[in-house]
């Protein structure tokens, strides 16, 4: 197994998909990408101003990586509210608004169309789409990200985007397991609690996430909320139970599980790095996400390495999360088009026009039917 010949440091270092400031790739971060001490990067607005930088970014990112440690390129395109994306590159309406729509050709052929641009761009990761389903009009954080309000049609209009991302190679990453959809707390600011039982939690907020595995999603995201009825009192992205028992054992999913911004208040405020970076490798996760400070990625790294020089067991959930991770990274390594006239004929082109001209018109016809 290509993982067990990894020295511990970047056997860590592929545990880590990480952000950083500015629009060019910092002297650390490449570093940390050469030496093989980074699995990829997360990519925000703050970092893509215009196609131009980005598809520049992207690039360096590729080639700082060591050839056989492809990277993630990750980015949240969602649609709506959740976009990274700079002009002229296809946004598409909320995930509430195709949700209504009821039409799964076009959600996966929208999928499809978002992920020939990112592609083309250099992402091969969409953290995207969201699997909450949208059952409290109270949430700060979710709303009409979600396709929504009951689990059948988040499910039907998930799978079909998910299924229109891989299409065109770029992995999905169905988020936030084991469901953020009824809280009422944003979880970048504080930790949300799901006081439901098992039978509402398997009625409600896992059918999407079970469909989604079965549809043979390339990924998941963990949510940093407690479900009393799973694991009392523990966050979920830091749960054995819930990632390791519920996900792997009961659902059956043999994906790659990232966990959610380990920078967010729901867990930075009662964890040090340190501290949830290990647990959430334990809990199951098999990618940590560090959003922003490269100095917090820095700690999770050593913390990571220190953990399993002194640990054998931990170092063996190294080897099977760095397994996993390596394993479709290989697979879809981000091939970014390097020529500004073809990535212009891509970006912004014909194909994405259309789609979004259609989605439009489907979304008027749909208002005005019910005027």
């Amino acid at each position: 197994m290509a993982t067990l010949e990894l020295e511990l440091p970047r056997l860590c270092g592929q545990l880590l998909v990480t952000g950083f400031e500015g629009t060019e790739l910092t002297p650390t971060f490449e570093k940390a990408l050469r030496d093989g001490l980074r699995g990829g990067a997360i990519l925000f607005r703050r970092n893509l101003p215009d196609i131009a930088t980005a598809s520049r970014l992207c690039e360096a990112i590729r080639s700082a990586s060591p050839a056989d440690l492809p990277p993630f390129i990750g980015v949240d395109q969602e649609g709506g509210r959740v976009t990274r994306m700079p002009a002229p590159f296809l946004t598409l309406p909320p995930m509430r608004e195709l949700g209504r729509l009821n039409d799964l050709d076009l959600v996966r052929r929208a999928a499809r169309a978002v992920a020939t641009e990112l592609a083309a761009v250099g992402f091969n990761l969409n953290f995207a789409p969201v699997l909450d389903v949208d059952s409290n009009p109270a949430n700060p954080i979710i709303g009409d990200r979600s396709f929504g309000r009951d689990p059948r049609t988040v499910m039907r209009n998930a799978v079909a985007f998910l299924q229109g991302l891989q299409d065109k190679n770029v992995l999905a990453c169905g988020k936030h397991f084991p469901g953020h959809g009824d809280t009422s707390v944003d979880s970048h600011f504080d930790l949300p609690v799901i006081h439901h039982d098992r039978a509402r939690l398997e009625q409600i907020e896992i059918p999407p996430f079970r469909a989604a595995s079965g549809a043979g999603i390339a990924s998941f995201m963990t949510a940093h909320v407690v479900c009393e009825a799973l694991d009392p009192g523990v966050p979920a992205t830091l749960s054995r139970a819930i990632c390791a028992s519920l996900l792997r054992a009961e659902i059956g999913f043999e994906g790659v599980l990232f966990s959610d911004d380990l920078e967010m208040a729901a867990v930075a405020a009662r964890y040090p790095i340190e501290e949830s970076a290990v647990e959430a490798i334990w809990a199951g996760c098999d990618a940590l996400l560090v959003c922003k400070s490269e100095e917090l990625a820095s700690r999770a790294h050593a913390a990571l390495v220190q953990k399993a020089e002194k640990d054998s067991k931990f170092r063996d959930r190294c080897v099977e999360a760095a397994t996993r991770c390596l394993k479709i990274r290989r697979l879809c390594p981000p091939r970014p088009i390097t020529s500004p006239i073809a990535l212009g004929e891509i970006v912004g082109g014909a194909p994405g026009k259309a789609i979004l001209a259609e989605i439009t018109a489907a979304i008027a016809a749909r208002k005005q039917a019910m005027s």
